[in-house]
C-alpha cells in the first residue's frame, strides 16, 4: 500500500534547488566583470551588475536556455528530494517562463530529481500557485516571496541564506544555510503534523 502523502511542499528552484551562484559566472562572462557571488547583496542583479532591467531581461531572454542546463544541484538537494518523493508531494513552483519547461524538465531528469508538479509561473508572484496547489510549506531563496507567502497562507517558509536576502525575518520563515537543516526542520514538521 502507498503510504499517504503528508505534506505538500512548494519549492522554488533557482537557487534553491540549483546552486545559488550558478548565475555569477555567466554575467561576469556577459558583461566583463569579475563579481563574486558574495558582492551580490540584491536579489536584482541588473542594480548588481550596473546596468537597466532591460538589458537583464535581454540577458536572461538569450541566456536563460544556458543557464538553466547548466546550474549545478545546490548542496545535496538531489538526494534529500529523492527521498522527500515517496512521503511528500513535490511541487515546484518557478519564476521560469513556460518556455524553459523542456530544460527545465531535462535537468530533473539529468540529476534524477523526482517532482509531482513543476509550475513555471514566469513571474516572481507565486502567490496564486502555492494557493492552487495547497502547499504546506515553502523552500526559496528570494526574501520578497518568502515574506508575501508565509503572510499571506500563514505557512512556514524555509529561506535558504544568500549575501541577497539578508533581513530581519518574520517568526514563520526560517533561515537554512543547508539542505540537512531543511531535511531536519521538515522531519520535527512531519511529526507535528502526523500526532495531531
Amino acid at each position: 500500500m502507498k503510504p499517504e502523502k503528508v505534506l505538500t511542499i512548494g519549492i522554488d528552484i533557482d537557487g534553491t534547488v540549483t546552486s545559488p551562484s550558478s548565475i555569477v559566472p555567466l554575467m561576469n562572462e556577459s558583461f566583463g566583470k569579475d563579481l563574486r557571488y558574495e558582492d551580490c547583496f540584491e536579489y536584482n542583479l541588473a542594480n548588481v551588475y550596473k546596468i537597466t532591467d532591460a538589458e537583464f531581461d535581454k540577458w536572461l531572454d538569450e541566456n536563460g536556455e544556458r543557464l538553466y542546463t547548466e546550474a549545478p544541484v545546490h548542496g545535496n538537494a538531489d538526494q534529500i528530494l529523492r527521498g522527500w518523493h515517496s512521503h511528500h508531494q513535490l511541487i515546484y513552483i518557478s519564476a521560469r517562463e513556460a518556455r524553459h519547461r523542456a530544460v527545465t524538465l531535462d535537468w530533473f531528469s539529468r540529476y534524477d530529481i523526482p517532482f509531482h508538479e513543476v509550475d513555471l509561473v514566469g513571474s516572481h508572484d507565486k502567490l496564486a500557485a502555492a494557493k492552487r496547489w495547497g502547499v504546506d510549506l515553502f523552500l526559496e531563496d528570494r526574501l520578497e516571496n518568502a515574506l508575501q507567502l508565509s503572510e499571506a497562507l500563514q505557512i512556514p517558509v524555509f529561506l535558504f541564506d544568500t549575501p541577497y536576502n539578508q533581513s530581519e525575518l518574520p517568526p514563520l520563515i526560517h533561515r537554512v544555510k543547508t539542505w540537512d537543516e531543511v531535511q531536519k526542520m521538515v522531519q520535527v514538521l512531519n511529526l507535528a503534523r502526523t500526532s495531531v
